[in-house]
C-alpha cells in the first residue's frame, strides 16, 4: 500500500520515526553504493544516545560520575549509631533512559578510506538538548574540514541547523555544504505537498556529483517495511500542522479514506 503523500508523510514523524530513521539511512547507502563503485564506498555508521520519555538526551559515555561519592580513606570506621534506620515506605520502579541509535552514511575513498562526504539524517536526538550540542560540535568539525556535508531534516519539531539568515517557514529541508563553497550552503525548502528532491552528492575534485533520489529512498522504505499498515490515517497525525497543512492533508487522504484504506 503506497503512501498517500507525494513527499514526506507527517504520520511518520511521531512514534514511528526511530524505525523510519534506522531504515532510511541504510536505504540511502544501498542506493548510492552501485553509483559510487568502484572508487568510493557508502558505509553506515551508528552512534548511540540515551533518551527518556521526557526527551532528556545525553551522549553515551563509558563511565558515569555520580553527584555524591563515597570513597574509602583508611580511617577507622566510626562507631555505629543507636538510631534505627528507617525502612522505605515504598519500593517503586524509576524511568530508565533507553539507548537511541542514530544511523548516518559516510562516503569514503575506497583506496585511502578517506572521508569524502557525510550524510546526516537528522532526528530528535540531534535537534534539541544535549544531543543537539554534541551534533553541532561534530558539524563544526566537518565544516572546518574538506568533507562535504549533506543534512536531511524531515522533522518539523526541534531546531534547524544554524544559518545566518532566517529559513523559510516550511516543515522540511535538505542542506548541502560543499567543502569548496563554504560558507555558502545549497538549501532545498520542502512543503508538505512537495516531492522529495533528487539531490547531488559531491565527491573528490574531478569526479562528478552522484544523484541521490530521496523520494525513491523513502518510498522503498515505506513499501518494503509495510509502514502503511502501522499508520492510522483515519486519525490526525501526532505532530501539529498549520491550518493550510491540515487542509492539504484532508485533500490527500480523502480518496485514501473513501477507498477504505488507512483504517486500523
Amino acid at each position: 500500500m503506497p503512501s498517500p503523500f507525494p513527499g514526506m508523510d507527517p504520520y511518520l514523524e511521531g512514534y514511528l520515526w526511530p524505525s523510519i530513521h534506522s531504515q532510511l539511512s541504510p536505504e540511502i547507502a544501498r542506493q548510492l553504493a552501485p553509483k559510487l563503485s568502484p572508487k568510493y564506498l557508502a558505509l553506515t555508521t551508528e552512534t548511540f544516545y540515551y533518551g527518556d520519555p521526557d526527551n532528556v538526551v545525553v551522549a553515551a559515555r563509558r563511565t558515569l560520575s555520580p553527584d555524591v561519592g563515597v570513597t574509602p580513606t583508611g580511617v577507622p570506621s566510626l562507631p555505629s549509631s543507636a538510631a534505627a534506620i528507617a525502612p522505605p515506605p515504598l519500593r517503586m520502579e524509576t524511568v530508565m533512559p533507553a539507548a537511541v541509535p542514530h544511523v548516518n552514511v559516510e562516503i569514503r575513498d575506497r583506496a585511502s578510506r578517506e572521508l569524502v562526504a557525510a550524510i546526516e539524517l537528522l532526528s530528535p536526538t540531534n535537534k534539541r538538548g544535549a544531543g543537539r550540542r554534541k551534533y553541532l560540535a561534530k558539524r563544526r568539525r566537518i565544516l572546518q574540514s574538506d568533507v562535504h556535508l549533506l543534512e536531511i531534516d524531515l522533522l518539523r519539531l526541534g531546531r534547524r541547523v544554524p544559518m545566518l539568515r532566517a529559513l523559510p517557514e516550511v516543515p522540511y529541508f535538505v542542506f548541502l555544504s560543499r567543502a569548496e563553497q563554504r560558507p555558502v550552503t545549497e538549501v532545498w525548502p520542502l512543503r508538505l505537498q512537495d516531492r522529495l528532491p533528487v539531490v547531488p552528492l559531491p565527491l573528490l575534485p574531478g569526479d562528478p556529483d552522484v544523484p541521490l533520489d530521496l523520494s525513491l529512498a523513502l518510498t522503498n522504505v515505506y513499501d518494503l517495511c509495510h509502514y502503511g499498515l502501522a499508520v492510522d490515517y483515519a486519525a490526525p497525525p501526532e505532530v501539529t500542522l498549520t491550518a493550510e497543512e491540515t487542509s492539504r492533508v484532508e485533500q490527500l487522504l480523502h480518496p485514501f479514506r473513501t477507498n477504505g484504506q488507512g483504517q486500523q
